[in-house]
């Protein structure tokens, strides 16, 4: 197998470094993060780092780059409290992927990409209306980083809008039929089928697989 040490890592070309990194986490979820500012402008950026803490309270995390590097999120996020994660499908990819150019503050990545802005009812941030599946939060807490100087944001969620029939009789979310993709490194997408389920796993007795779901 090949080898690689930290040294050899901490060595490398900036991009190369991270490309390298980033694919050696694994497959992870990809998404849309919807905020507006003060002055109304909506913005829009693509994050591969949308985690689950819990589901009681319903509680979904993400890591905001250094503010250098993520310049609006997280200061829209701070201002009014709310935003939006929407899920990406393969019909949208590339505008989706071209919202991590970092835009201007007054120019709305929504109308830069292509992509349509929308609003539910009493809700001030926008929703990516091309979007299967998408959910609104509530800002909860910010954790600082210091070791890279990022920070873990935790939203509850508030409202879920989805594709309809994709929703299990057990509560499970079919996002295959929903079309949403994954993300590998910096700029690599891929799309989802889901081989098995398994039943609750117990130490003395052989999982079996669901046969329905």
């Amino acid at each position: 197998m090949q080898f690689t040490s930290s040294s050899h890592i901490d060595s490398w070309e900036r991009f190369y470094r991270a490309n390298f990194v980033n694919s050696l986490t694994g497959f992870k979820s990809v998404n849309l993060i919807g905020t507006v500012n003060q002055q109304g402008i909506t913005n829009l950026g693509v994050f591969s780092s949308v985690v689950h803490i819990g589901s009681n309270p319903p509680l979904v995390g993400y890591i905001n780059r250094p503010q250098t590097d993520a310049l609006h999120t997280l200061v829209n996020i701070k201002s009014n409290g709310y935003y939006t994660i929407n899920h990406i499908q393969a019909s949208f990819l590339d505008k989706a992927h071209q919202t991590s150019a970092k835009y201007p503050a007054h120019i709305s990545e929504f109308e830069a990409v292509g992509l349509t802005p929308e609003f539910a009812e009493g809700v001030a941030v926008p929703f990516v209306k091309e979007s299967s599946v998408k959910y609104l939060l509530a800002l909860e807490d910010i954790i600082p980083i210091p070791a890279n100087g990022t920070s873990l944001v935790i939203g509850r969620i508030q409202q879920v809008f989805l594709k309809e029939g994709i929703v299990s009789n057990d509560g499970y979310i079919k996002l295959d039929n929903a079309a949403s993709v994954c993300s590998n490194g910096l700029d690599g997408y891929y799309t989802t089928s889901l081989i098995q389920r398994f039943e609750y796993a117990k130490h003395d007795a052989v999982t079996a697989r669901l046969k329905e779901f």
